[in-house]
């Protein structure tokens, strides 16, 4: 079968502009159910700082739990202490949301990762939003309940104004991308 010349001109320069075009940006991977339930629980932590829940922030944590950033925190009553007044929202106030979830080989383990932004509503403040990335590890006690028993932010950076961290919280997914 002889195929048009014409007709190979065109296939040449699609393909030439499909490999020339900038791959599509990554959604967030698809998640098992589990992953999900990870997921879930990810928000309702962060949840409980944006209720001022010190109750439900300590459940979410595992009893020897360590907190990174600045001196670390080691054990659920160091990081509840050290994490007071940012679950009173006095003060510095603290978001986040995750965006992936994987489970590992050892089903339970989880690690759970996506934005945060940290706002200082200070007149005095050096800048207003801080922009970051939020990474926990979690465990699956006896109870079938998900804690997080290590957790860190990197990235830090400062944010150009309110509508640059909307843009960043609007790329993480408002429900768990199920597989």
């Amino acid at each position: 079968m002889r195929v048009p010349v014409s007709r190979v001109i065109l296939l040449l320069l699609l393909s030439t502009a499909v490999l020339a075009a900038p791959p599509p940006a990554p959604g967030p991977a698809p998640m098992s159910a589990e992953e999900c339930a990870v997921w879930a629980r990810e928000l309702s932590f962060a949840q409980s700082v944006e209720h001022h829940d010190a109750m439900a922030f300590a459940e979410h944590v595992h009893p020897g739990a360590v907190f990174l950033g600045g001196a670390p925190l080691r054990g659920r009553e160091a990081v509840v202490k050290g994490w007071a007044e940012i679950v009173a929202g006095s003060g510095t106030r603290l978001h986040w949301h995750p965006r992936e979830v994987a489970i590992g080989g050892d089903p339970r383990l989880a690690v759970s990762r996506g934005p945060y932004w940290v706002e200082d509503p200070s007149p005095q403040a050096k800048h207003r939003y801080l922009l970051g990335t939020f990474t926990s590890f979690w465990v699956k006690g006896d109870d079938g309940v998900w804690r997080v028993m290590f957790d860190a932010g990197s990235g830090v950076r400062p944010a150009a104004d309110k509508a640059e961290v909307d843009r960043v919280m609007a790329s993480a997914p408002d429900t768990c991308p199920r597989a």
